[in-house]
């Protein structure tokens, strides 16, 4: 089952986000409209340094009104590789650069509504790199150790829907 897409209409191009409204026809025949928004892949990091720690980030998040604990992330620049973008990200939000990083796999964020898809790497062996604070100077390093993630996942303390999936591909990782 697919939906055929009859036309587009372009509704908001910003920095981060585009917007669109497709008219589409469903396998029944029913025409219906399709509001989407339009995001670049991105990336997302679980740094577990040597003392099992997680390095979290804490940022305030507009949309959400409040400051979250999530793994570092970003956008991939035209042209980059997921994993260079990881290891960008990495500096520019941890100051660290990792020894070993490993895909765990991806998900699309809100396919109902999206078409943001995240390539989540899991990073050990970090060692001190340089800090890169563009527009990353709000953003404080929290590191957790591992042993009290499921905690603060169960009382809420971790909300960010990416933190969450990646926590679960971590689960599904053999070698941890």
């Amino acid at each position: 089952m697919h939906e055929e897409r009859l036309s587009t209409k372009h509704i908001f191009t910003g920095r981060a986000i585009s917007l669109r409204i497709d008219t589409v026809r469903r396998s029944d025949g029913r025409e219906t409209t399709r509001e989407i928004i339009e995001h670049a892949p991105v990336i997302a990091v679980l740094a577990i340094d040597d003392n099992d720690n997680l390095l979290l980030v804490k940022q305030y998040r507009t949309p959400a009104e409040k400051e979250l604990l999530e793994i570092p992330a970003g956008g991939i620049e035209p042209g980059e590789e997921p994993v260079d973008a990881a290891i960008r990200e990495m500096q520019e939000e941890t100051g660290f650069k990792p020894g070993k990083l490993v895909r765990l796999g991806g998900f699309y964020s809100t396919p109902g509504f999206s078409n943001e898809y995240l390539h989540v790497f899991l990073a050990t062996e970090l060692a001190p790199g340089r800090l890169y604070a563009e527009d990353t100077d709000e953003i404080e390093l929290v590191r957790i150790p591992l042993s009290e993630i499921k905690g603060l996942v169960l009382n809420g303390q971790i909300e960010d829907a990416k933190t969450l999936a990646a926590l679960t591909l971590l689960r599904c990782y053999p070698d941890m």
